[in-house]
């Protein structure tokens, strides 16, 4: 009997796969070639990471520069405010003084905050931002835009949005970190 047109011939049998190992030597369970990778990626993250902090703390290790100390921070005071997320801010505000013969157009500050024993609890590098007080509120510039020239003093601002809680509320200790001049 022939098959009508309309009926559909049966289909062909198929093998199931076999996902056994066809060279008769068991697997190895041990995944040496992506070891190898790890290890050689662990090796190279590692590097880097020591690499990075090398070069981090060679350039901590120049120092500010001799016109430093042509620069003196004076007169520092703190006060605190709250911010629209409800956490605190901390400013330090204060006078740096220019002594020297050139126009500084930029510095970094660090502040060293300490706890009730005299521990350091925070350490925090920042640029040293000047103050202008020509609007509604005292706006904190940096110096590339307000260059601090020779033999002038003016109001500073550094601003911390956030202080260990084991700080001991006294005014941390200022140094500078690095000094450019033109």
């Amino acid at each position: 009997m022939t098959p009508s047109p309309h009926e559909n011939p049966p289909p062909p049998e198929v093998e199931p796969p076999d996902f056994s190992s066809r060279s008769g030597q068991p697997e190895s369970e041990v995944p040496w070639i992506a070891i190898a990778f790890g290890a050689i990626f662990l090796v190279v993250v590692v590097g880097l990471a020591m690499l990075l902090v090398s070069a981090k703390s060679h350039k901590n290790s120049e120092g500010p520069g001799p016109y430093a100390n042509q620069l003196t921070l004076t007169d520092a005071k703190i006060s605190q405010a709250q911010n629209f997320v409800g956490g605190v801010v901390t400013y330090l505000d204060g006078n740096v003084n220019n002594t020297g013969d050139k126009t500084v157009t930029s510095a970094e500050v660090e502040a060293v905050f300490k706890n009730s024993l005299g521990q350091v609890v925070q350490q925090e590098s920042q640029t040293l931002k000047l103050l202008r007080r020509s609007g509604p509120y005292p706006e904190a510039l940096d110096l590339g835009i307000t260059p601090l020239a020779p033999h002038q003093q003016a109001e500073f601002r550094l601003i911390f949005e956030h202080i260990s809680a084991d700080w001991d509320q006294q005014i941390p200790t200022l140094r500078m970190v690095s000094v450019r001049t033109k």
